[in-house]
């Protein structure tokens, strides 16, 4: 009796699982496609720009402090040349700090301009899923999955992207 009710089950189970819809996306290439990804990535870059000026500025400091050491040293007194290759030490130190404050600070700001633009595109998804009856949507930029029949899932970036505004581009035709 126990092995016919989970025979059964396993039979309802699969027959209810055959009647249900399943997506696929790559959300990554929602998201790039967003006008709001591409004013993200330049405001990234400006930020990092100005970052990487920083750091120049303190690479250009030690440097000539440095050649002006070498250039010097062979006069200069011992408590000099001491004081010197300590503040060079304290100029290499600092340079080397700032290179990891400065990568923490860009990936704190790549966070803050990224995530609520893939939020939104993650509502999107949520939307047109709900309104279209998919019960599972499977992102395929994330490769966790072993296999998936793209004959049995439907894509439904274009309908994301409509629900986002994006508008199709097409290539130019080739002369």
């Amino acid at each position: 009796m126990k092995k016919l009710f989970i025979l059964v089950a396993a039979l309802f189970t699969i027959g209810t699982v055959s009647a249900q819809k399943f997506a696929r996306i790559n959300v990554q290439e929602v998201v790039m496609a967003m006008p709001e990804f591409d004013e993200a990535q330049k405001n990234l870059e400006a930020f990092g720009k100005d970052l990487n000026e920083q750091m120049e500025q303190i690479q250009v400091e030690f440097n000539n402090k440095l050649a002006d050491f070498q250039k010097n040293q062979a006069t200069m007194a011992a408590s000099v040349k001491q004081m010197r290759q300590q503040e060079l030490e304290q100029l290499q130190q600092r340079f080397s700090e700032f290179q990891q404050i400065a990568q923490q600070d860009f990936q704190k700001k790549q966070a803050e301009l990224i995530e609520p633009v893939q939020k939104k595109a993650q509502e999107a998804v949520n939307k047109v899923a709900k309104a279209n009856g998919y019960i599972v949507v499977f992102d395929v930029s994330v490769p966790s999955l072993a296999y998936i029949d793209e004959a049995q899932t439907t894509d439904i970036a274009p309908l994301v992207k409509k629900e986002l505004g994006i508008v199709a581009t097409t290539a130019a035709p080739a002369k």
